[in-house]
């Protein structure tokens, strides 16, 4: 996305505005580890939750107690908290140059399939932050249990830039 009237791509913080987007505050660490490591160009993100207000906004597994539009809703969140942790270590988000990995991990029971479709959640709000451009390879995965009994959990890799 290229703002009118320059060749300068826009920004991820002026996408995050546009979008209507304010970003919660950064969550705080649930043990002993850190939500983000820096390694020269890389920034690497523990697997974000989708706590709100300090509280984990849903719990269940999907297929169970909770439909794909609830885990949609779920991964958005976590992809929200993703995003304010980067901000918080980095300063702005226009110091991401590219999402490089997003690895999707869903608490699910029986037969759902639907991973994809919710996974789905993250991508599309990285990439309308980000831009087309910028996109990641990712994994969704299913699993038996999650950390709080949430149905999902977010780990996203960044190279950023000065």
């Amino acid at each position: 996305m290229v703002s009118q009237g320059s060749s300068q791509p826009v920004s991820a913080e002026r996408r995050l505005r546009d979008l209507g987007i304010v970003l919660p505050n950064a969550p705080h660490p649930l043990g002993a580890y850190l939500e983000s490591v820096q390694s020269g160009n890389l920034l690497f993100l523990s697997g974000m939750l989708p706590i709100k207000d300090g509280k984990p906004q849903y719990i269940g597994r999907l297929g169970k107690e909770l439909h794909a539009d609830a885990g949609r809703d779920a991964l958005r969140t976590a992809t929200l908290n993703a995003l304010s942790v980067a901000k918080a270590h980095l300063g702005s988000l226009d110091r991401v140059t590219r999402v490089l990995s997003v690895k999707v991990y869903l608490a699910t029971y029986g037969d759902f399939y639907n991973q994809p479709i919710v996974g789905d959640a993250a991508s599309e709000l990285l990439r309308d932050v980000f831009g087309e451009d910028k996109m990641s390879v990712r994994s969704v995965l299913g699993v038996a249990a999650l950390p709080l009994g949430a149905p999902v959990v977010l780990e996203v890799v960044f190279e950023v830039g000065n």
